[in-house]
């Protein structure tokens, strides 16, 4: 025999008051005396009641299922992301609903249309290379988005970037005051926005200053490229002396092949600078000269939007800047060359 479910209406009988009370209880923001609130919990907590948010969303035009769309789940940084942006939602009292876009076929659109289904609320599309077909199709059944660290525009939606571009700048920058002279830029092949914009920042910087420089680019963004691309930069008769990696865990893997293969003092013979400030950077293995992404305000302002309900038929772009982390990567005591930044 099926057990029936507990109600709003068995609540209200038990605690002694009307339905409405009972609603109000469990409606945030919605008024009701002290004591009346504490009967309604207990009586609530003995029947095993449970609100059907879903229901009462639906009433409102509104589920509170957030959708975080993403690709490379596995890597630290977005790992990190992913963490911040689901304890903001549930914080917020919404839903957080996870799309992973690693795969190439259209299982990740039948995913997609499998959460719509569900009158999901919103779509964060996380940095990477999530299809802009997939923005397109949460639009046209009135999602609102957040689009973080990606280069396209949506009408009516936030868009979250960094100043990826100057922190290639800068990372250029100080290679060549700590004394470095060859330098190098190590990437993957992903081609996603930010990636491209620290590459842009970084051959900018180093032109200017008059400096050539050796780049690498290969592969996914992951500890083994990093391994492959030391091999490719280190194995050099000319090998760079100083090295920024456009991606902290690709940084790693160039530091352990450096050392342990190579026998490079670091930063003795090779300085290197990396970007997201992932848990590992700060290992005392690795110690990394990095920028750090601001994770914490990244979550804080994608929430903070969608709940505010402020929506225009512009897109609203929040510019964003990383922190230069430094540890014992990066060569000390030598001075900036004029000009230098």
């Amino acid at each position: 025999m099926v057990k029936k479910a507990v109600s709003a209406k068995d609540v209200a009988e038990l605690a002694g008051v009307s339905r409405a009370a009972v609603s109000r209880c469990f409606t945030p923001g919605a008024s009701l005396s002290p004591k009346t609130r504490e009967r309604i919990l207990q009586a609530a907590d003995q029947l095993g009641y449970q609100v059907n948010r879903l229901a009462s969303g639906l009433i409102r035009n509104e589920t509170g299922i957030v959708a975080l769309i993403a690709a490379e789940l596995s890597t630290p940084y977005r790992s990190c992301l992913l963490s911040a942006l689901t304890e903001k939602l549930q914080q917020a009292g919404k839903l957080a609903l996870t799309i992973n876009t690693d795969r190439s076929d259209d299982s990740v659109e039948q995913a997609l249309r499998h959460a719509i289904s569900y009158r999901t609320d919103a779509a964060i599309f996380l940095s990477g290379m999530p299809a802009r077909s997939l923005a397109e199709t949460c639009l046209r059944n009135g999602m609102r988005l957040v689009l973080i660290n990606r280069d396209e525009e949506r009408p009516g939606s936030l868009r979250l970037r960094l100043n990826d571009a100057e922190a290639g700048r800068r990372a250029a920058a100080l290679l060549l005051a700590a004394g470095c002279r060859r330098l190098g830029l190590a990437s993957s092949a992903a081609d996603t926005p930010s990636l491209t914009e620290r590459e842009r920042g970084f051959r900018e910087a180093a032109r200017a200053a008059g400096f050539e420089f050796i780049e690498e680019r290969r592969g996914p963004t992951s500890y083994e490229t990093g391994q492959d691309l030391a091999m490719a930069l280190l194995a050099r008769s000319d090998r760079p002396d100083g090295i920024f990696c456009t991606t902290d865990l690709m940084a790693c893997g160039i530091i352990d092949v450096a050392r342990w293969r190579f026998g490079i003092r670091i930063p003795d013979e090779l300085s290197l600078i990396g970007f997201d400030d992932i848990a590992q950077a700060g290992w005392e293995g690795y110690a990394l000269t990095t920028f750090s992404q601001p994770i914490g305000e990244i979550a804080a302002e994608s929430v903070n939007w969608l709940i505010s309900g402020e929506q225009k038929n512009e897109a609203k772009e929040i510019l964003l800047e990383p922190k230069l982390v430094m540890r014992r990567t990066l060569r000390q005591g030598f001075q900036p060359l004029a000009g230098g930044g």
